[in-house]
């Protein structure tokens, strides 16, 4: 039996946690995940990554952020917040540019679970300026009036989401997002999936 790789994890949200916990579960690795920071969005794991690179001495480590609007890539992003040498033990994933261009990326999961035709679905998610909104955007053509109220904002409101965005969206990627199909449409997701696949600890930089 190989041997259990612990790791300790950092994410924005709900739904990165969710995500990042099926990749790593269906990477076919014996990773035992400890605790899971998700403390304050972004701007928490900007604040916070060198010390998750420095306690990457002790314990590996697995970030995953969105890239968002404001970097041109990942390695910029990278760059800007870990201004030393990176860990072997820390593990740093780039969602590009948001974390709903991996969950769109199952096309065919995504659209048997809210009900819509799978070619309203994106391609190559990765290439959505937004990603949140491609998303909403499919849930408006939902045929399950339960995951309208729970995804939208309220007709009038001015709420960017609805009161439960997180819900049905962590439920689908636990019960039926799929880290092989959704890699075909996401290079990023690809990326992320192999680096965990190939990740050993490294015992000589602690």
């Amino acid at each position: 039996m190989p041997a259990v790789i612990p790791v300790q994890l950092a994410v924005e949200d709900a739904l990165s946690e969710a995500v990042l916990r099926a990749i790593l579960k269906q990477s076919g690795r014996p990773f035992a995940v400890g605790v899971c920071y998700q403390r304050g969005g972004y701007g928490y794991l900007k604040k916070t990554i060198a010390g998750f690179n420095q306690a990457a001495r002790g314990t590996p480590f697995v970030v995953l952020a969105d890239l968002d609007q404001q970097y041109l890539c990942p390695p910029a992003l990278i760059a800007d917040w870990l201004r030393v040498p990176k860990h072997p033990n820390l593990l740093f994933r780039i969602a590009v540019r948001e974390i709903e261009s991996w969950v769109l990326a199952d096309r065919e999961a995504i659209s048997s679970f809210l009900g819509v035709r799978q070619d309203v679905i994106p391609r190559n998610t990765d290439q959505l300026p937004d990603a949140k909104r491609s998303l909403m955007d499919v849930v408006r053509k939902s045929r399950k009036r339960e995951f309208r109220s729970a995804i939208l904002p309220s007709p009038g409101s001015t709420a960017k989401q609805g009161p439960d965005y997180n819900g049905p969206l962590v439920k689908f990627v636990e019960s039926r997002w799929k880290v092989r199909r959704a890699a075909r449409n996401s290079p990023s997701l690809k990326r992320a999936i192999d680096a965990v696949r190939s990740f050993t600890i490294n015992l000589d930089h602690r």
